[in-house]
């Protein structure tokens, strides 16, 4: 593995999940695998869980660990191709990625979308730009239109939580929001478990909330949400904005909030969010305080995602300096 910016950088993915599990079961096994080596988390834009997970991740290979909030710290960078930089923005990318190249064995980028123009956005400007000029392997924790490390976590909290003799009933399931988000992580749940493959799999969402079909296809998709959760097994709840009409929000439908009620549809579901989550807005706390919810475990599990993607990448081909 040379990179992980998608489901597509992967080989195979059982072989990652169980790679992420032993070290959960053994977290300093290869503790003198990132001996005197060092990893740049760069933050364009905030985060929680996928910083420290991943710092905890880096520390338990031995990797040295630096971060750097650009979007508060640094200089603003360009990405334009050819820019006149005549504006707000001091640094092109192409001179601040090589150097940064230079200082660490891998980099980890993290840059949300702006939700203004699609075009843009689903370029993956940001992402590709340091893929193309930092000389160094790319970790994505998260991008304008994808968040695999997320991604990764939730079928490895889908393989600890459904050992019946076959395929799980799987739901991701649109939720009201005060604002409009970003597609990338439903995007990127639709990529992996349609790559996957051992899922029966619907996205439930209202009308004019569709996603790029270029992610979804293999999935069966509708507008009915009580009709999907029937028989499921697996409900990840989600919002995300609008595709078509790019980055708006129409409706915060609270008829699409689950509840206890809407669960007595399924078989027992568990319920996966990703975090951070609005309460009693996007899910009802009768959920989330429930036996039924896995978000503790799942956002848990993002250590282990992302210690498992690293040793990957520091095994195939992170140079020693």
């Amino acid at each position: 593995m040379r990179n992980f910016i998608s489901v597509k950088d992967v080989s195979n993915i059982n072989d990652l999940v169980s790679k992420a599990l032993a070290y959960k079961s053994a977290p300093f096994t290869d503790r003198q695998l990132g001996a005197d080596k060092k990893i740049g988390l760069l933050f364009l834009n905030p985060s929680l869980r996928t910083r420290l997970s991943t710092q905890v991740a880096a520390a338990n290979l031995g990797l040295e660990a630096i971060v750097f909030n650009v979007d508060k710290e640094g200089w603003a960078l360009e990405f334009e191709e050819g820019a006149i930089m005549s504006g707000t923005t001091v640094e092109h990318v192409k001179d601040a990625a090589p150097i940064l190249g230079q200082y660490f064995d891998m980099l980890c980028i993290r840059a949300f979308p702006a939700l203004k123009n699609k075009a843009e956005d689903y370029s993956e400007q940001v992402m590709n730009a340091f893929v193309q000029f930092a000389g160094v392997p790319i970790v994505s924790l998260e991008s304008s239109t994808l968040h695999p490390l997320q991604s990764l976590t939730d079928i490895i909290t889908i393989k600890e939580n459904f050992t019946a003799p076959r395929k799980p009933k799987i739901v991701l399931s649109w939720a009201p929001h005060i604002k409009p988000l970003p597609q990338c992580v439903a995007n990127s749940f639709a990529e992996w478990v349609n790559a996957w493959g051992e899922a029966d799999f619907i996205i439930a969402h209202p009308e004019e909330y569709e996603l790029d079909a270029t992610f979804t296809k293999g999935a069966t998709l509708t507008h009915d949400q009580d009709a999907a959760l029937k028989d499921a097994d697996i409900v990840y709840v989600k919002n995300w904005s609008t595709y078509t009409d790019y980055g708006k929000i129409y409706s915060n439908d609270p008829e699409w909030m689950l509840t206890e009620e809407k669960l007595l549809q399924t078989n027992n579901a568990k319920v996966m969010h990703c975090l951070p989550v609005r309460r009693n807005v996007e899910l009802s706390d009768e959920i989330l305080d429930s036996a039924n919810s896995l978000v503790t475990q799942q956002a848990a599990n993002r250590v282990w995602a992302a210690q498992a993607v690293l040793s990957e990448i520091l095994k195939a081909n992170t140079k020693r300096k």
